[in-house]
């Protein structure tokens, strides 16, 4: 068969029709990866804009833009917002598009699991931003602290979104790390040993293992604080024998390692960047591998920190003091190969390359900062002050959406086939760089004046007012730069340069497809000898009797899990509307559980059981082949 008569059979086999059914039933991890980054890229717009509300509220002394609860609601939602409906889900989507090409793979492991994971994001953010329409949003900060989570303290229904849209979004999650776990392990390129996988396949494996062993405490944490508000349980009451401390411990033990669910990927994405435009690989490969994952597995033990000042006895306090030092140490090792690599390698000074490297610079700056919360006087000093908002905003923003756009400018090429404005990106880099360091830089200062976190306004006299001012106008210089990158994207999307297959001359796998790739990624499953494919002079493609082709049906090659040696062939299903359906039935389910309305609740329950049959019932196609 000619490669033209291949080609078209493959393009017909796994490419979704053209049509309004097709776009909302497709399980192509491409399509579902640029959703990711479009909506979470929204989500971040709308978390940017609250956050701009914030800093005019605070840019002076005694302002009375808003009033101390919208302050709150607004507060609320910018932090719940940018940590679960950015942070992660923009790292989701680089890794649903660019993991399976990567792998030499034609889809992921669960292709409709993928599509639900979108849907259920998708509509647990729309779910979330339905309270402030209502004026019901939360206002008890991202943390949630019990007993001000209570009904007595927080009437109304602005908590109960808080709990069930947390709820709804990890169930989104954890069925997205459980996908991302397999397709690593079980889809990788034949030769493809664990020794040679790209690094961004051990950060992102690392961080799915730490989202299903964490998420289930804050899911845990949100229904219980949902049992007590409404169905009068005493889990956060301690009149009722309940404990308020049990809150911060269930919602600590998720949110620190947490932090390394919206870092660890954008240091593996760094890692994949750094050797191309340093013409050389990574220095010691090894050690940033396993120091990934020990960062993933030492989070598990450092989240007391955060309640150094609720009471604890010393021995519990130096345990996670030590704990939270130790694992500064493996990022450490990460940040020294970098330097390394640029050391000993010919550096490009591209525009990701710019962000790479300011990426360092404050992931360095956050590191530092960091150091303070984990020794236990200078937390009690710094303890609920701006100090801790500037470290929190370098480690999670400065370390995520900085290699995010560097991301942008690497990626992007690939993604739509078309290269990105370098003078632009250059522009934009400079213009974030200058407004974030200028934006967070001050709270540090603004934090050992004393200036406590979660306030509204402040009084003058208290030298707080040059250092706001600076933080505000920091705040709109990041959101120009941010601007600049959008222009940037929608320009080069319309009339930028033709990318090629490998504009950047890449070392792995996505970068042999074409640009962007087709619907079935290879037309060959590729092998693959060294960490560097691209790089050595093995034909990656070379099949002379046809056997990795796999044309017939949705085909992709299995291998084991530590050496990749080939041993099934494992069949793709084929586009359904199952997953928006089931999304929509739990959508239905949650608002009904806000306003206690039962009978909905019951309908909502039964369609999600009713999806779930349709979903699993046996294809006909697949059933006739195991008969």
């Amino acid at each position: 068969m000619s490669s033209a008569a291949v080609f078209e059979r493959l393009t017909d086999i796994w490419e979704s029709p053209p049509t309004l059914w097709g776009w909302l039933s497709t399980v192509d991890h491409k399509k579902i990866g640029k959703r990711y980054l479009v909506t979470a890229f929204l989500f971040l717009v709308i978390g940017g804009i609250e956050a701009a509300i914030l800093r005019l509220q605070l840019a002076r002394s005694d302002q009375a833009l808003l009033t101390p609860e919208a302050y709150n609601q607004i507060f609320t939602m910018h932090g719940m917002t940018m940590i679960f409906w950015y942070a992660s889900p923009i790292l989701s989507g680089f890794a649903n598009y660019l993991i399976p090409l990567m792998l030499g793979a034609r889809d992921m492991a669960f292709p409709r699991v993928n599509a639900f994971t979108y849907w259920s994001f998708l509509l647990s953010g729309t779910f979330l931003y339905i309270s402030p329409i209502m004026g019901q949003a939360p206002h008890s900060g991202w943390f949630a602290y019990a007993p001000y989570t209570s009904l007595k303290y927080s009437p109304g229904y602005g908590m109960d979104f808080y709990c069930l849209a947390l709820i709804f979004l990890t169930i989104s999650t954890t069925a997205g790390a459980i996908n991302f776990i397999v397709t690593i392990f079980r889809l990788r390129a034949p030769g493809m040993a664990i020794s040679r996988m790209p690094l961004f396949m051990y950060s992102t494996m690392t961080v799915s293992f730490v989202i299903v062993a964490s998420l289930p405490a804050l899911t845990a944490a949100c229904t219980f604080l949902e049992l007590d508000r409404r169905w009068h349980t005493h889990f956060f009451d301690l009149a009722g024998n309940g404990n308020p401390i049990l809150w911060q411990q269930l919602f600590w033990f998720f949110g620190h390692p947490w932090v390394y669910v919206v870092f660890l990927p954008a240091t593996g994405m760094v890692s994949m960047i750094l050797p191309v435009f340093c013409r050389r690989p990574i220095v010691g490969y090894p050690y940033v591998a396993i120091s990934t994952v020990l960062t993933g597995v030492v989070g598990f033990g450092v989240w007391v920190h955060h309640m150094f000042a609720v009471g604890m006895t010393q021995m519990a306090m130096s345990f996670f003091s030590a704990g939270s030092m130790t694992i500064s140490i493996f990022t450490t090792v990460q940040v020294f190969a970098w330097i390394a690599t640029l050391w000993k390698g010919r550096p490009v000074l591209t525009a990701s390359m710019h962000f790479v490297l300011g990426f360092i610079g404050m992931l360095v700056v956050g590191g530092l900062s960091g150091v303070f919360t984990a020794i236990i006087p200078a937390d009690w000093q710094v303890h609920d002050t701006y100090f801790v908002v500037a470290h929190l905003h370098y480690v999670l923003v400065g370390a995520n959406m900085f290699p995010v756009f560097a991301a942008f400018y690497y990626w992007l090429p690939k993604i739509t086939g078309r290269m990105m404005d370098e003078y632009l990106g250059k522009w934009s880099f400079w213009v974030m760089f200058i407004g974030f360091n200028l934006a967070f830089f001050p709270m540090h200062i603004a934090g050992l004046n004393g200036m406590p976190r979660r306030i509204y306004t402040y009084p003058p006299g208290y030298g707080l007012d040059g250092v706001n001012a600076l933080s505000t106008i920091g705040a709109y210089i990041l959101a120009l730069g941010i601007l600049i990158s959008i222009i940037n994207l929608f320009i080069s999307v319309r009339s930028g340069r033709i990318a090629g297959k490998n504009p950047w001359n890449a070392d792995t796998l996505e970068w042999d497809t074409e640009s962007p790739p087709p619907p079935y990624g290879s037309i060959h499953i590729p092998t693959v000898v060294s960490r560097h494919p691209l790089w050595d002079e093995h034909d990656e493609t070379h099949d002379p009797t046809g056997e990795r082709i796999l044309d017939q049906g949705r085909l992709t090659l299995a291998t084991s899990a530590l050496d990749a040696v080939p041993n099934a062939i494992s069949r793709m299903p084929e586009d359904t509307i199952a997953p928006l359906l089931l999304a929509m039935a739990m959508f239905v389910f949650f608002i009904a559980l806000v306003f206690q309305a039962m009978w909905l609740t019951l309908a909502g329950a039964v369609a999600i059981m009713l999806v779930s049959f349709y979903w699993l019932w046996p294809e006909a196609e697949i059933a006739r082949a195991e008969a």
